[in-house]
């Protein structure tokens, strides 16, 4: 929620991602709403995947090197440890940039790594073009 003064703009953004604007007068009465604003669209040519990948895949700068390929393949998304050994990852992007991703560099990782599996499934959540690609703390 976000309040610009006691008597101005009150955001409140609902389940559906939709803003909608309330302005109070003195008394707290709303006198308009407006509702529009939504996020902008995943473009059609994305594609969004999780992948776990087991093996010798933590203490071997695994997140790390994950960021920086993520980043120069041009995907948004996260890495991060878990707390099974694994490390888990959400890679959006191009297609062909998705797949260079998952199988051909995730699939050997970093020279200390020793990947055993690799398990790839469809993301359930949505991330943005705009996103970047970041790392999560451990979960």
């Amino acid at each position: 929620m976000i309040f610009s003064s006691m008597l101005g703009l009150l955001t409140i953004p609902d389940l559906s991602s939709r803003i909608f604007s309330l302005t109070l007068d003195r008394s707290m009465n709303v006198i308009a709403a407006a509702s529009s604003a939504t996020p902008p669209p995943m473009p059609p040519s994305f594609k969004t995947v999780r992948v776990i990948v087991k093996g010798r895949v933590q203490g071997v700068f695994f997140r790390d090197w994950t960021v920086e390929n993520a980043k120069q393949l041009g995907l948004n998304g996260w890495v991060r440890n878990r707390r099974d050994g694994t490390v888990e990852a959400v890679f959006s992007g191009k297609p062909e940039s998705v797949q260079e991703m998952v199988e051909r560099r995730c699939r050997v990782g970093p020279p200390a790594a020793a990947v055993t599996k690799l398990d790839t499934f469809p993301a359930d959540e949505v991330i943005y073009p705009d996103q970047g690609f970041q790392r999560k703390p451990t979960a």
